[in-house]
């Protein structure tokens, strides 16, 4: 990002109250009279995912994008003198945040050509608080799913079983249906498999990986099965530390997102972005315990595609809700449920632009859901 000719600039009288603004859970940015940025707190840099020395100095219009409502709240800030009070605002930046935000911009009392803005994040928190309700969801899609693997598919066998032998013995004409008949009882068997994973078996086994193992899997078979189709990029922290994890299940789980993001994308210019991050002081508590859950790995895979449509936002992870004709709503369910079993949690934003899933996973030394 280039730098402007704000570069160094700092806030006087600040450096006391810069200790106190860096432990705010928040996040706050100064700008100048030029709209140039003079400070960020540290809830700053996790929130736009850059250090301050990449954010100071630019202006906002370099940091958010040009377009921003951002620029004209702290212009209707400086031009009245009073604070202005936003909820709701897009807070897309050019870093590529993508969310909503409750945004306070108020002038400085000793500065007036200085304004201060600060971001009140409710995207992440109302989403991770669904999540925790689409929990009970697979909870119920468990029983479902035993229930379907034993009492379904012993009489589906012997459908399928008749089918074959009145394949043998009908006319040439009649064995089409025969086939139509055994290949419907095979999409239906699939279907129970799908379900069938949901099974609860108990706790699962986990060992210390580290999670680019996993997504270069992924990464590579994703470039395999679409190949000069789609372009994907990594933007990965290499000094992550390790995770317990069941390394498969994370395969699937991000082969899942890699997979509903590139059938999301409808043109020629499509990119999925893999990226990872250590975000401190992410954490949540979970119905089943009053402790905090800390999750500071992020995972995030980014696609430019057409977007979850809205009506959808509130129940995308719930079972058999698909945005796709023909599917059976149960991937983004299960992509849940392992997040979950893994003591994680899953958020999204969507728009017109794109989509971007984000996984919080605990580190070793952390507590997490379950048995290890």
């Amino acid at each position: 990002m280039p730098m402007g000719p704000g570069v160094g600039v700092e806030i006087k009288n600040l450096s006391e109250e810069s200790s106190v603004l860096d432990s705010l859970a928040f996040p706050v940015i100064v700008v100048n009279s030029d709209n140039f940025v003079s400070y960020v707190n540290i809830a700053s840099e996790q929130f736009l995912e850059k250090g301050k020395t990449s954010i100071i100095g630019n202006t906002l219009e370099q940091v958010f994008n040009e377009d921003s409502p951002i620029i004209s709240l702290v212009n209707q800030a400086k031009m009245s003198g009073y604070s202005v009070f936003e909820h709701d605002v897009d807070v897309s930046s050019r870093l590529g945040i993508s969310t909503k935000a409750s945004v306070h911009v108020s002038p400085l009392l000793d500065d007036k050509d200085k304004v201060v803005l600060v971001f009140h994040l409710h995207g992440a928190a109302k989403q991770m608080e669904k999540q925790l309700v689409h929990r009970g969801a697979t909870r119920s899609v468990t029983a479902l799913g035993a229930m379907l693997a034993h009492e379904i598919k012993n009489p589906l066998s012997g459908i399928r079983g008749a089918a074959q032998l009145l394949e043998k013995i009908v006319d040439t004409g009649d064995r089409g249906l025969a086939e139509l008949i055994k290949e419907e009882t095979d999409r239906i068997c699939n279907l129970v498999d799908q379900m069938s994973v949901f099974g609860d078996d108990g706790p699962i086994r986990r060992e210390q990986i580290n999670i680019h193992e996993v997504l270069d899997r992924v990464h590579a078979l994703a470039k395999a099965e679409f190949p000069g189709t789609i372009i994907f990029e990594t933007n990965f922290d290499p000094s992550l530390p390790m995770i317990w994890a069941n390394k498969d299940q994370l395969i699937q789980v991000f082969l899942n997102l890699v997979k509903n993001a590139v059938e999301a994308i409808s043109d020629e210019n499509g990119k999925v972005i893999f990226e990872t991050a250590f975000q401190r002081g992410v954490s949540f508590t979970t119905p089943e315990s009053r402790k905090k859950i800390y999750t500071p790995l992020l995972v995030s895979i980014t696609d430019n595609g057409r977007g979850i449509p809205e009506d959808l936002h509130s129940n995308v992870f719930d079972p058999f809700v698909s945005t796709k004709a023909g599917g059976t709503g149960l991937g983004l369910a299960l992509v849940g449920k392992i997040i979950h079993d893994h003591g994680g949690v899953v958020e999204f934003d969507s728009d017109s632009r794109g989509t971007t899933f984000r996984s919080y996973f605990p580190i070793v030394d952390q507590p997490i859901l379950g048995e290890v």
